[in-house]
């Protein structure tokens, strides 16, 4: 008996179009087309100039040969180039590779191998380090500079490296070009890097339809207003800036680019431009809570801020609660899109003390609403651990704001959604009100200041120098970065001088200086009686010098 609900109704293109965050900016474009969409130094733009740019590079990119299916990257501070890469890239059907400006040359030049990036938008800020990584490509790309006014430049750097400058390049571009919505949601939008925990990064694959998602998600989880005022912290390089660029669009607010993160300049933004809403790493709370009277500002109104990775210190949140900061802790991968996870604040829980809330604004939560599953399992049995608070399971995750997979890398993809599942590699348990909590790391990835750090990545690193004979590293509770990476080595020769500086010179030498080790402990490392080194020891010893 055939369904009658079936029955002759079928898609068509009245009723049914694939979801693109593309489609937000030209809403936002027709309805609010002179309300402000980015503020940057003194550089300010509507809606309408925003779409129009965004066309223009678009046009451009196509003139000069990026077509569907071409991977485009950007290594750009949080300016007005990458935003406008976000709608861009895409609208041509090109896949958009933002990359961590932090990282060193090898990553870099990987990842552009990797991804077979076509074009590479670039910050001259950036050109000692990104010259050097465009000399070890095989074939040359399209480069296009971006040369910011408010750019401080030092060490060499500030030098064009490509044909264009951004400007220059963007008015090539016919802002009539015709361009439109993706045929399929599933088509690529976006590709990332995660830190990669054997030195190698993988590339995470983003679609349309997900990217559409997390942002109404998060418009939804966060209660966002219409028109919020954003200060941008969180790099645009981080999972798309955890889709904010599309949630902005979608609520036509706007966005008050940060080139550079201070106390100062994060009071002097949120004073002079009423900012409503932003996120960032722990650390940026502790600029907040530690800040100087000189740095402070006076303002009137509530800031609402959404902050992932090692959960603040109670002291740090109670501090700026008291200065109007209304703080929620999310959870989320690179693999995820971003946040996925939210402590939902129950009302109850007003009542509480100050340091009872902070240890409840800790957990990593429930499912955002456009998630399908969230839970913690065993990985061996895929059972539900049980729901209280004690027995350790792994993270694992389901829904619409799970990667596409990984570039190039069938295995781990398909090692990564065994199951039904994505294994988020994060060990938890959950707490009889439903609420998860992180424990460990199972792929032993400390968070430093918001940024991803791979241990074996820096222990591959340290088995390079002569004098070391094990090492190991795990992460050491910081107040100001929340984790540092924190080396033990035990050496050929105990008679051996080797010290402290010495070795973190060594990593200097080939490692970002955020994933150097901030201390060097040399000892006889504790192993089992198959000679596994007991990390978990370790991280309880590096826990003892905090």
């Amino acid at each position: 008996m055939s369904d009658m609900y079936e029955t002759n109704l079928d898609k068509n293109q009245a009723n049914f179009t694939p979801l693109s965050p593309l489609s937000f900016l030209k809403r936002s474009a027709e309805v609010y087309p002179d309300r402000k969409s980015i503020v940057h130094g003194d550089r300010v733009y509507t809606w309408r100039e925003t779409y129009e740019r965004s066309i223009q590079l678009a046009s451009a990119l196509n003139k000069h040969g990026i077509k569907k299916g071409d991977t485009v990257s950007v290594l750009c501070f949080n300016t007005p180039e990458i935003y406008e890469a976000h709608f861009g890239v895409p609208m041509i059907g090109a896949v958009l590779n933002t990359i961590n400006i932090r990282l060193d040359i090898d990553t870099i030049s990987y990842i552009l191998e990797h991804g077979e990036s076509k074009a590479l938008i670039t910050d001259n800020e950036l050109s000692p380090v990104v010259k050097k990584a465009l000399e070890k490509l095989d074939k040359k790309i399209l480069v296009i500079d971006v040369d910011d006014k408010l750019a401080n430049h030092a060490n060499g750097s500030g030098e064009n490296l490509g044909q264009f400058n951004y400007e220059n390049f963007i008015q090539e571009g016919d802002k009539n070009f015709e361009w439109d919505l993706p045929i399929d949601e599933w088509q690529s939008l976006a590709l990332n890097y995660t830190s990669g925990t054997t030195g190698l990064p993988k590339g995470v694959v983003y679609h349309h339809r997900g990217s559409y998602l997390m942002a109404l998600g998060s418009v939804t989880a966060f209660s966002m207003p219409m028109h919020p005022t954003y200060m941008w912290v969180v790099p645009m390089f981080h999972c798309n800036g955890w889709g904010n660029p599309y949630t902005l669009t979608a609520l036509a607010g706007t966005s008050i680019c940060l080139r550079y993160v201070s106390a100062k300049n994060l009071f002097d933004a949120i004073a002079d431009h009423k900012v409503s809403h932003f996120g960032g790493a722990p650390i940026v709370l502790n600029f907040i809570a530690q800040a100087t009277d000189e740095e402070k500002r006076d303002y009137s109104h509530k800031v609402n801020v959404v902050t992932a990775g090692a959960p603040p210190p109670a002291a740090t949140l109670e501090a700026v609660q008291k200065m109007g900061f209304d703080v929620t802790h999310v959870y989320g991968l690179t693999e995820t899109y971003g946040h996925i996870s939210l402590c939902a604040w129950q009302d109850e829980w007003n009542e509480l003390s100050v340091e009872e809330q902070s240890k409840l604004r800790s957990m990593q939560g429930v499912k955002f609403p456009m998630m399908d599953g969230l839970s913690v399992m065993n990985p061996e049995t895929m059972q539900e651990v049980k729901n209280d608070g004690e027995e350790i399971g792994e993270i694992m995750i389901r829904g619409n704001c799970v990667m596409k997979g990984y570039l190039k890398n069938k295995e781990e993809t398909e090692k990564a959604m065994s199951g039904g599942w994505f294994h988020s590699g994060d060990l938890a348990v959950m707490h009889p009100n439903g609420y998860i909590q992180i424990k460990d790391r199972s792929k032993d990835i400390i968070i430093s200041g918001g940024e991803n750090v791979s241990s074996v990545e820096i222990e591959n690193t340290l088995y390079k120098h002569p004098s070391v004979l094990f090492a190991a590293v795990v992460a050491k509770p910081d107040e100001k970065w929340g984790e540092t990476p924190c080396a033990f080595i035990e050496l050929k020769d105990s008679n051996d001088k080797v010290s402290e500086k010495d070795i973190i010179s060594f990593c200097k030498e080939t490692l970002a200086g955020f994933k150097c080790p901030k201390k060097v402990v040399f000892t006889e490392l504790p192993k089992t009686s198959t000679g596994k080194i007991l990390k978990y020891e370790l991280r309880e010893s590096a826990k003892e010098l905090a």
